[in-house]
């Protein structure tokens, strides 16, 4: 399990997730209002509310990902599950900076924390976590040939 790369991957995914997104800022508003993920369960929005769901939903399928490695398969759909639910957030998060970035005013905008990059490195990992379950199962089916 831990010699595996793919688990250093789904580790980091999950350290990404559940971790470092509660440290760092999603984006700033024009108003210079900070976004961050406990900050997030404090709005009225529900959508809003979804997004700190949404990552601790990522890091825990990472986690169990993790506890799967004797069943590739099963753990290669729920990479696939958790690089879905990472395009969510993505999407989510792109559609509040739009919100809250006023188009008509030039040189005003709203300013992206690093919080709001984190879903693009977890699906970079998750990719690679992949690839590389996929790169052990083929070696088994190789050798399972051999005998």
């Amino acid at each position: 399990m831990i010699q595996r790369i793919q688990t250093l991957y789904l580790f980091l995914a999950f350290l990404l997730s559940i971790g470092l997104v509660f440290l760092f800022d999603l984006w700033i508003d024009i108003a210079g209002q900070q976004f961050s993920m406990l900050a997030l369960f404090e709005k009225d929005e529900i959508t809003l509310k979804l997004i700190p769901i949404l990552f601790v939903v990522s890091g825990v399928l990472s986690l169990i990902s993790i506890l799967l490695f004797k069943n590739r398969k099963n753990q290669f759909v729920l990479n696939r599950l958790n690089i879905l639910a990472n395009l969510i957030i993505l999407g989510v998060l792109i559609y509040f900076l739009l919100i809250t970035t006023e188009l008509p005013i030039e040189n005003v905008s709203s300013e992206k924390g690093i919080g709001t990059f984190i879903p693009l490195v977890v699906i970079a990992l998750l990719v690679m976590a992949n690839r590389a379950i996929h790169k052990d199962e083929n070696l088994v089916k190789s050798v399972d040939r051999l005998r």
